[in-house]
């Protein structure tokens, strides 16, 4: 019934579902870029359910309270406290130690707005979980949507994030504008010598 309504969503939108060549890995996070509006979310939960992925993905505690909550949680949400990060990051390394199949969803830019860098998380994440990294988007200019590529990451960000900008390189979110650049504050720091 849930890929049904995945299936009638994407029509809806217009959309076409890029098919991948490979399995997604049973245990991965998925940056969900670009990320321009609150109709990225129900794109992305039918990207997921049409690519038979069963996603978990981070929203703010307000999302939570009151009825939506359960809702919320059956459709894979983990409610988060914005202001630990650190902590977070922690947390959802050991997830990844205790689950076979965990494809966590991680909103790398933070806002739905035009911004200058992304949240690290995603990628502190992946690599200390020793998990890989999947490619996911939405590009209104082609109006398709699915699942990119995979990569492990090295430690070596700039590297890492040069195959990531190549990737997400001339996709559009919804609102077009709106769609930086994919940046880490990182790769702006001098290397340890």
């Amino acid at each position: 019934m849930l890929r049904l309504i995945a299936r009638l969503w994407f029509k809806l939108w217009r959309f076409e579902l890029v098919e991948r060549a490979t399995p997604v890995p049973d245990r991965c996070v998925m940056i969900a870029a670009p990320h321009t509006s609150n109709w990225d979310f129900p794109l992305t939960l039918a990207i997921a359910k049409l690519g038979g992925v069963r996603i978990a993905w981070l929203g703010k505690a307000e999302l939570f309270r009151g009825p939506l909550g359960p809702i919320m949680r059956r459709l894979g949400g983990i409610s988060v406290r914005r202001d630990d990060a650190g902590s977070m990051v922690r947390d959802l390394v050991a997830e990844f130690a205790t689950r076979e199949k965990f494809c966590l969803v991680v909103p790398v830019e933070g806002t739905r707005s035009k911004s200058e860098y992304w949240k690290s998380g995603f990628y502190r994440i992946a690599h200390d979980a020793d998990v890989p990294i999947l490619c996911a988007f939405v590009d209104s200019v082609t109006r398709t949507g699915g699942f990119g590529p995979t990569l492990v990451p090295t430690g070596n960000v700039r590297t890492d994030m040069d195959q990531i900008r190549a990737f997400y390189a001339g996709k559009e979110g919804l609102r077009p504008g709106r769609t930086g650049v994919p940046r880490l504050r990182e790769e702006d720091r001098p290397d340890p010598a």
